[in-house]
C-alpha cells in the first residue's frame, strides 16, 4: 500500500488543535491566559470554514468551551504542551483517497531541557484513533512543522531539524530523505540549511521549514523575506530565495519564488531578534487564517495572499502572544485531509 500527503490547500475533514494547559511554554497563570486566548482565537476562525476539534487536558474542558464557543467540538486527552502541528499526526491518504495518520517519533524538539513529552509523544496515536484512521508509525523524530508538501512529490527540509543532533544522531540525509519518502509520497526533497534566527531561542523549534517557506500551489513556493539588513535574517533570507529560485519541483518545474515581507518590527520587548513570519499561515476550506502582528505590513502580506488564493477569504488573526511561547498559527493547527 502506498501512501501520500495531500498539499495543505485540498480539501479537509477537520483541522486539529491542542488546548494550552500549565507547563514551561506559558510560564505563569498571566501567559496561560492569553494564550488561551490566542489559540481561541485561531480556532474560531478556522471554524468559521470547516469542523474544529480540540483536545484538553484533564479538568481544562470548562475553561476551553468558554473562549472557544459552542461550535468547536472538544476531546479530553492527557497533554503536555499545546503544538497540535507538531505532536499531532501528519495525515496522509492511500490509493483509494482512506486516511492513515503517521506517528513520527517526538522527542520535545530535539530533547530540549525544558521540554516535557511524556503525554505528548503518544497524542499522535490518540487523535489517530478519534479520526478513525490505522497508524503508520515511523522511527524517524520529526514534526509536522518541520515539512512542507507540494502534493506532486515535492518536501521541503530543513538541515537542522531532520538532520540535528538532538533528533536524529547518526542519520545521513540520504536514510532522511528515503524515510520521509515512504511515509508522505514524495520523491524529491529540497533542503534548506536553517530556519530563522529567532527559532533557535529557548523555547524555538530550531529551525522549523513552516516559518521559512511553504507551498502555495505546485511549482509555486512563499518565502519569508526581511527586508532589514539589521536583522540576522536579513542574510538567512538571501540563502533561502537563492536556494529556493535555483530549484526544481519533482516534476521538473523551476520553482516559482513569491517573496512575502517580514513584519517591520525587528525585537521584542525583551530585546531578542523576534522570528514574526506571514509564512507560518493555515488554509482551510476557503479560507486563509494568516499571522498579523499589528504592523503596516500586515496588508501587505494580506494582499499578498488574495492575489495567490482570490478563491479563499483571507482572515488575519493577531499572532504576537503565539509567536511569545515558540511557534504561529501554523504551529497550533493540524489538518485531517477529506477522503
Amino acid at each position: 500500500m502506498t501512501y501520500r500527503m495531500p498539499p495543505e490547500w485540498a480539501p479537509h475533514e477537520r483541522t486539529w488543535m491542542a488546548w494550552p494547559g500549565p507547563n514551561p511554554t506559558f510560564g505563569d497563570a498571566g501567559e496561560l491566559a492569553a494564550a488561551r486566548a490566542a489559540w481561541a482565537a485561531v480556532a474560531r476562525a478556522v471554524r468559521r470554514f470547516e469542523p474544529v476539534t480540540v483536545v484538553h487536558g484533564p479538568g481544562q474542558g470548562d475553561s476551553a468551551r468558554e473562549l472557544l464557543g459552542p461550535d468547536v467540538e472538544l476531546v479530553e486527552r492527557q497533554l503536555d504542551d499545546a503544538w497540535m502541528r507538531d505532536i499531532g499526526p501528519t495525515f496522509v491518504l492511500d490509493e483509494e483517497g482512506r486516511p492513515a495518520a503517521v506517528d513520527w517519533v517526538f522527542n520535545g524538539w530535539g530533547g530540549q531541557d525544558w521540554a516535557r513529552w511524556e503525554h505528548d509523544s503518544k497524542i499522535a496515536r490518540q487523535v489517530a484513533d478519534l479520526a478513525g484512521a490505522p497508524v503508520l508509525s515511523s522511527t524517524l523524530v520529526n514534526e509536522g512543522g518541520g515539512i512542507h508538501v507540494d502534493g506532486e512529490g515535492t518536501v521541503l527540509l530543513t538541515d537542522t531539524v531532520q538532520l540535528g543532533a538532538g533528533r536524529n544522531p547518526g542519520w545521513t540525509r540520504e536514510e532522511v530523505e528515503t524515510e520521509i519518502h515512504a511515509r508522505l509520497g514524495t520523491r524529491k526533497a529540497i533542503w534548506l540549511p536553517h530556519g530563522l534566527a529567532g527559532d533557535y531561542g529557548r523555547y524555538g523549534t530550531q529551525g522549523h521549514v513552516d516559518i521559512v517557506a511553504a507551498f502555495a500551489r505546485p511549482g509555486t513556493v512563499l518565502v519569508h523575506s526581511q527586508r532589514d539588513p539589521a536583522h540576522p535574517d536579513h542574510d538567512r533570507s538571501r540563502t533561502h530565495l537563492e536556494i529556493l529560485r535555483g530549484r526544481t519541483d519533482a516534476v521538473g518545474r523551476p520553482l516559482e519564488v513569491v517573496e512575502v515581507p517580514a513584519p517591520t518590527v525587528l525585537k521584542d520587548e525583551e530585546g531578542d531578534w523576534v522570528d514574526y513570519s506571514y509564512i507560518n499561515h493555515y488554509l482551510c476550506n476557503g479560507g486563509v487564517v494568516l499571522c498579523a502582528f499589528d504592523d503596516p505590513n500586515d496588508e501587505v502580506a494580506a494582499g499578498v495572499f488574495r492575489r495567490l488564493f482570490p478563491e479563499r477569504e483571507v482572515t488575519q488573526v493577531d499572532a504576537r502572544t503565539i509567536f511569545a511561547s515558540g511557534g504561529g498559527i501554523h504551529c497550533i493547527t493540524q489538518q485531517q485531509p477529506r477522503g
